[in-house]
């Protein structure tokens, strides 16, 4: 069946700021050309029938009782439409469509905020009152339907750089602040190791130790601040922190220095490649063994990835497992070949717009 409205969403990587969001320092991320793409349409009957083949299921409920009970934990088709109700939306007709993707689910790739984009984008459209939504209002909705609808930890870094795409630069605090770039960059390699994450594992020991850790020195030092302390005055601390602390703190005040140095880079839309990939290896060291997010397959992956050509990489998202990205703009396929002979799966990808709209013109199926 051919529908009328097809919105896609691309997935996203993050480049510098890994584990930085929730200790008040920015992020930058960048949209990837593997996206999510829904095919719909309005139907007379006030119900959701979509098909998911690519995971061989089908969601279907119905829109006559808003807003709805949720039916399991991260129940986003769903919450999407209770958050559209909020905000006055009204759904007196129903919605057929498709949902297809080829972003890697569950891998860090934010191929759950990608759909609720472009969920968000077709139901504001098939709506009884439609509008086009921005794609800020779009990211906006879809971490509340998300994040704050199910009390799930979490920021606005997978919306932002998945509705807005290029590249994009967020500061959290103290209030929300965006800037997006569209820079010449060449090819990248996301490299999915195909293990599960351990994001439970991993925030306890990055997150509750950083906190930990910074509670401690502003209790010997009330001025301490993780945005302005200086990498040499980080052996001050040392009396009152454990090693693994004290590799923390260093960890991130280097991580914070490296994002500092490939955001002036891109505002000044100069590129020195080398110099990019560069940073990314440093962010990895960071990851590797002052985080522990790393994995002994994604670090082989990493490694053969650097052998066969690549600028450098990271991993990618809260590891433990999942992805991990190299810079290839030389012989990406080269360095894909690399990944999968130590038992990745590999794409090659490049920077991508944001949410698309290819609106025609609606019928109503009966």
């Amino acid at each position: 069946m051919t529908f009328p409205l097809s919105i896609s969403t691309p997935g996203r990587i993050c480049l510098f700021g890994e584990h930085q969001d929730y200790l008040g320092l920015p992020v930058i991320a960048a949209a990837i050309s593997r996206r999510v793409q829904i095919t719909a349409g309005p139907i007379s009957e006030p119900e959701v029938r979509l098909s998911l083949p690519d995971i061989d299921v089908r969601e279907e409920f119905s829109l006559a009782n808003l807003p709805l009970n949720y039916q399991h934990d991260r129940d986003y088709f769903r919450s999407a439409v209770n958050i559209l109700f909020r905000e006055g939306f009204r759904f007196s007709r129903g919605i057929q469509g498709d949902v297809r993707g080829k972003i890697p689910i569950n891998a860090g790739t934010s191929s759950s905020s990608a759909l609720l984009i472009s969920w968000l984008g077709v139901l504001s459209q098939l709506a009884d009152n439609p509008q086009q939504l921005s794609s800020r209002r779009l990211a906006e909705l879809a971490h509340a339907a998300e994040v704050l609808e199910f009390g799930e930890p979490g920021g606005m870094m997978d919306h932002y750089a998945t509705a807005v795409g290029g590249v994009i630069y967020l500061e959290s605090k103290p209030a929300i602040h965006l800037e997006s770039f569209q820079p010449a960059l060449g090819s990248f390699v996301l490299g999915d190791s195909q293990q599960p994450k351990d994001t439970i594992g991993v925030l306890r020991y990055v997150k509750v130790g950083m906190l930990g850790a910074i509670e401690k020195i502003r209790r010997h030092d009330p001025s301490f601040s993780l945005t302005a302390c200086p990498q040499e005055a980080a052996d001050t601390y040392g009396p009152v922190l454990t090693p693994d602390e004290m590799a923390l703190l260093k960890g991130n005040l280097s991580d914070r220095d490296v994002l500092r140095e490939a955001l002036a880079m891109f505002r000044s839309d100069t590129i020195d490649h080398h110099r990019l990939g560069d940073l990314l290896s440093l962010h990895q060291t960071s990851l590797r063994d002052a985080k522990r997010v790393s994995t002994p397959k994604i670090d082989r992956m990493i490694e053969e990835a650097l052998k066969a050509g690549a600028y450098g990489g990271k991993i990618n998202g809260s590891g433990g497992g999942g992805c991990m990205f190299a810079y290839a703009p030389e012989n990406p396929e080269a360095v894909a070949e690399a990944i999968e002979r130590v038992g990745g799966k590999a794409y090659v990808i490049r920077v991508d717009q944001g949410v698309s709209v290819q609106p025609k013109a609606v019928s109503v199926v009966k």
